[in-house]
C-alpha cells in the first residue's frame, strides 16, 4: 500500500471513485470492454478498476458460451440484455468480440458467422455510442513468453483453479492463429466512434496505471481528467493498423 501511495495509485483510485459519483449523479452510462488473450489479465485489470467502485453501479459482465435457446437468437441480443441504465458502468470481462478470437480460432462458428459479425460490429457499437453510451475497448497484448510462464502457473496453482479453462492447453499451439484473429479483428472493428486501446500488459502494475489513467482522461468529468498524467505510450497506445508490423503488437 505504501508503495502504491508514492506512486501515485491511491490517486487513480481516487479518480475513478470521483468519475464514479459524477457519473451516478448525473446518469452516464458507460461500457468497457477488456479483451486479450488467454493469460493476458484481464481479470486482475477489471479488479483493479473496480477496487473501490460501488458494488451497486457497477456490473462485471463474463457471459458463458451460449445455450440452445441463445444460439437461435440474433447474435448481439443476449448482451443488449446486460447494457447499463443511467448512472452504471458496464465492464465485459470478454465481450461480443468472442465471436471474432475464440469463436474463429477454435471453430465455434461458421466462416459466415465470424464475417457477419465483423460486418454488423462497428454499426452495433455506432448505435450504442450514438445512444449515448460511453463506450471503451481495451485489447491486452502479452509475449508469448509471458503467456506460456501464467498460462504454467495457472494450471499448477490451487489459487489459480477457478481461472483454468480447457482452452488454456491449446492457446499456446495456436498462438499464430490467435494473432492473425486478432489482426483481423482489430483492423476491421476499431473505429472513430469506437477505437481500441492496446495495453502491453506483461508488466500488470504498468498496465493497471496506464488503463485506469486512459480511463480517466477519456470518461472522468473535466476537473478530474485534466489532473490525470497522459499513459506511457510504451504502455498503452491507440490502435492503428501499423501496430501489426511495426512490433508494438506482438506476432
Amino acid at each position: 500500500m505504501g508503495k502504491d501511495k508514492k506512486d501515485g495509485g491511491d490517486e487513480l483510485q481516487r479518480g475513478l471513485v470521483q468519475m464514479q459519483l459524477a457519473h451516478m449523479q448525473d446518469g452516464t452510462r458507460t461500457i468497457v470492454v477488456v479483451e486479450g488473450r488467454d493469460g493476458a489479465g484481464k481479470d486482475s485489470t477489471i479488479a483493479a478498476l473496480t477496487e473501490h467502485l460501488s458494488a451497486r453501479s457497477t456490473r462485471i459482465v463474463a457471459l458463458p458460451k451460449p445455450n440452445d435457446r441463445e444460439k437461435t437468437q440474433w447474435y448481439f441480443q443476449r448482451y443488449i440484455a446486460h447494457l447499463p441504465a443511467a448512472g452504471e458502468l458496464v465492464i465485459f470481462n470478454r465481450s461480443w468480440y468472442n465471436r471474432a478470437g475464440v469463436e474463429v480460432v477454435n471453430g465455434f462458428s461458421t466462416v459466415e458467422e465470424q464475417a457477419q459479425f465483423l460486418k454488423d460490429v462497428p454499426d452495433f457499437e455506432r448505435m450504442l455510442v450514438e445512444s449515448g453510451i460511453k463506450l471503451v475497448k481495451l485489447w491486452l497484448d502479452i509475449t508469448n513468453a509471458e503467456q506460456r510462464e501464467r498460462l504454467d502457473d495457472r494450471a499448477t496453482n490451487p489459487l489459480k483453479a477457478l481461472k483454468r479453462s480447457p482452452l488454456d492447453a491449446v492457446a499456446q499451439d495456436k498462438w499464430d492463429d490467435y494473432s492473425k484473429a486478432r489482426n483481423t479483428m482489430l483492423i476491421a472493428t476499431s473505429s472513430a466512434v469506437a477505437p481500441w486501446v492496446c495495453v502491453r500488459a506483461d508488466h500488470k502494475k504498468k498496465a493497471h496505471k496506464a488503463t485506469i489513467r486512459h480511463i480517466l482522461r477519456t470518461l472522468a468529468p473535466n476537473e478530474v481528467a485534466k489532473t490525470v498524467e497522459v499513459p506511457d505510450a510504451e504502455v498503452l497506445f491507440p490502435f492503428e493498423a501499423k501496430a501489426v508490423e511495426d512490433g508494438r503488437l506482438e506476432k
